[in-house]
Formats: structure tokens, C-alpha cells, sequence
């Protein structure tokens, strides 16, 4: 049986660890020659908007996923017209697109930020005077780990986008004074059947994921609860199969919607030795329309996002429960390059071997418990 991905990143590449242990095969598209995955399985090199290649990529196989949200709803519906496409391209459509989302939160009565779409220089001082500063601009499409996005605190920072005003569609929300940052993960079945994560707390620098904990600390059962309401609205609406994430901020014991991936995503990471069933295995028992596996998480987990460098292997791997990924992609800056997952039985012992982790983890950018608080952006 072999299971076509779009998109050829990190993403895919766990995806197919975790679904050759169950005898499944893998045949993944990307445009780039130096995908990541083409180091354990077959890969096609090709533009999602080439259809030819589209129509080839697809011939023999069992059905489609992604691993990247921009992909083309085009391509999507292409390729589903030859076999199963899962997440549906319903749920493409309505994440890759910020308004779309935000209209897509408001129609299912789920709190979010308030938001006014902004097309073209003209419109942004209405908009600013309908959300108010501070606010977030961002482009509503392929904006990701902190590209695409404009914090404006005051009329001067108006004013500078307006002298470089970016050629995109465009969507203004406010800045929502939070406490912290959490996501979910739910994961659905082809038959409906519905399993969730816990809540994970996440923190970022400049934008892009540095550390998540779960489950997130001082975790109670309403928010936890008020998180899968949310998930299984989006998860119904959409008719949905595979794992979905959703980013919340957390305002006074109250969750709001951020935004939602319809994919396997990067504060799922821990899952992989943190939970009984990682969120890799689970999205593909549930686009095959298998048992979904346990979500039981015993213990805490943390995980630690390596940004355009590595550390020494071996000054990770001597702490206790240290497990370390590395994804085969070349270094550069801003780019995800592995990660580190760290296991314990409780908090206070997590906390005990985030400090035992060498040198290149105690800078301010890892956002750890003991140093300064990392922020969204």
C-alpha cells in the first residue's frame, strides 16, 4: 500500500517512519530537488501546479496527504478526482488563507481576534481605526514561522508600512494581551471517531517555534476541555480525516483561536516518545481509516526546536531520556533544522534536565522555563 504526500519536508519525512513499522510505503512531490524525504523514499521533483506530473505522481496509489498547508487547493482537487485526498481540500482552502480562517472560526461561534481585511494601502487606516493599535498585519497567505507579519504599536509603525506597503492580500488583527501560548492536537478518523492531545505550551522567538512543554503546565480539565470543543466544531464542519492543529492564546483562563494547521504539526513533535501514539502514526491510521491510537501521555515532555544549527550529539544524548532528531537538511539560518525531546515524570524533573542540557541550549533563544520569556513575535 503506498500513501502519496505532498510536500517533502521534515514533516513528511517522520510521517514515513512512522508508517513503515505498520508496512506502508511512501512516494512524496516536492519542488525541491533537496527535499529531506528523498533520503528514505521515492521523490518526485515537481511544481504542485504541474498537472502532468500531478497525474503521474498519483498513478498506483492508495491516497493523498500533505504535510504543507500551501499547497494548491488546485492540486488537491486534482489529485481527487484520481483517489482519496485527506484532510479534504475543504479544509486547504480554509486554512491557507487567514480570512478564510478567521471567517471559518466566527461561523462556528469560536472565540478569535477581531480582524478587517486589508487589500490594498488605502484601506489600512480604516482598518486601524476599526481593530485599534496595537495590531498584527499579516499577509493572509504563506505567511509561516514569523514571515509575512508586521507589529504595529503606533502610528510611526502605520506609517513605515505604508511607505513599503507589502503587494499581498492582507488581513489586520489586534494584538491580544495573552498569558500564554497553547495549542491542541485532535486528530479524526475516516469513520468520525475523534482522539485529542493535551494542550502543549509553546513558546517562540522572532516568530518561529523555540520551545513547547507537554503537557502544558498548571493544565486544568475546562481548559483542556474548552480546547477539543473547539477542535471537534472545526473537526465536524470540515468532514475531516488527520490530525489537526490549533494555536490558541490563553487570555484570562479563556482560550482564543489563533490559527489552524491541517496537518501533522511542530508542537506535536514530543509525541513521538511523549504519547502512546505519535501524531505521525495517528494521522495515518486516520486517513486509512484505522483504529486511531492512544493519546495517553505518561509523564512531561519538552520540546526544543534547533534552528539553523546542531549541537554536539553526544553531550545530548548523555542526559537521561534526551532523544535527538536531525532532519538532513543543510544549515543556514532561520531554518529548522531537528529537534530535541526531552522526557521526565513530572515538571519539576523536566525542569532539572532542560538545565543539564550543554552550552548551546542555555541561550535566551530556547526560551527555557528559567530564563526570560520568549514572546509570539
Amino acid at each position: 500500500m503506498t500513501i502519496g504526500i505532498l510536500g517533502g519536508g521534515q514533516l513528511g519525512y517522520m510521517l514515513a517512519l512512522a508508517g513503515y513499522p505498520l508496512g506502508l510505503h511512501f512516494r512524496f512531490l516536492d519542488p525541491s530537488p533537496e527535499a529531506p524525504v528523498g533520503r528514505i523514499a521515492q521523490r518526485v521533483t515537481a511544481e504542485y501546479t504541474d498537472e502532468e506530473a500531478l497525474e503521474k505522481f498519483v498513478s498506483g496509489l492508495e491516497l493523498v496527504t500533505y504535510e504543507f498547508e500551501n499547497v494548491p487547493v488546485r492540486a488537491a482537487r486534482c489529485m481527487a478526482t484520481h483517489v482519496p485526498v485527506y484532510p479534504p481540500p475543504e479544509a486547504l482552502e480554509a486554512a491557507q488563507d487567514r480570512l478564510n480562517e478567521k471567517r471559518l472560526f466566527e461561523k462556528l461561534g469560536i472565540a478569535t481576534t477581531s480582524f478587517a481585511d486589508v487589500n490594498k494601502q488605502a484601506e489600512l487606516d480604516a482598518a486601524v481605526k476599526k481593530i485599534g493599535l496595537p495590531a498584527v498585519l499579516k499577509t493572509r497567505r504563506m505567511g509561516y514561522d514569523g514571515k509575512g507579519q508586521w507589529v504595529l504599536r503606533t502610528q510611526d509603525d502605520v506609517a513605515a508600512v505604508k511607505k513599503d506597503f507589502p503587494n499581498a492580500a492582507l488581513i489586520l488583527e489586534n494584538f491580544v494581551e495573552f498569558q500564554r501560548e497553547l495549542s491542541i492536537l485532535a486528530v479524526r478518523g475516516r469513520s468520525g471517531e475523534t482522539a485529542f492531545y493535551p494542550l502543549v505550551e509553546n513558546h517562540h522567538r522572532g516568530g518561529i517555534l523555540r520551545l513547547s512543554i507537554a503537557p502544558a503546565p498548571k493544565l486544568n480539565k475546562s481548559l483542556q476541555e474548552a480546547g477539543e470543543r473547539v477542535a471537534q466544531k472545526i473537526l465536524q464542519e470540515l468532514n475531516y480525516a488527520g490530525v489537526l492543529a490549533i494555536e490558541f492564546f490563553e487570555c484570562n483562563g479563556e482560550l482564543v483561536a489563533n490559527e489552524m494547521a491541517p496537518r501533522v504539526h511542530n508542537s506535536g513533535h514530543w509525541s513521538i516518545e511523549g504519547s502512546a501514539t505519535s501524531q505521525f502514526e495517528n494521522h495515518l491510521r486516520a486517513v486509512l481509516g484505522m483504529p486511531l491510537g492512544s493519546t495517553a501521555t505518561p509523564g512531561v515532555s519538552a520540546m526544543l526546536n534547533l534552528i539553523g544549527e546542531t549541537p554536539e550529539a553526544a553531550e545530548v544524548l548523555a542526559i537521561p531520556d534526551a532523544h535527538l532528531h536531525l532532519y538532513g537538511k543543510s544549515l543556514r539560518p532561520g531554518r529548522k533544522v531537528g529537534h530535541v525531546t526531552l522526557r521526565a515524570a513530572n515538571l519539576e524533573e523536566l525542569l532539572k534536565k532542560l538545565r543539564m542540557l550543554p552550552a548551546f541550549f542555555q541561550r535566551e533563544e530556547f526560551c527555557l522555563p528559567f530564563k526570560p520569556a520568549c514572546t509570539a513575535v
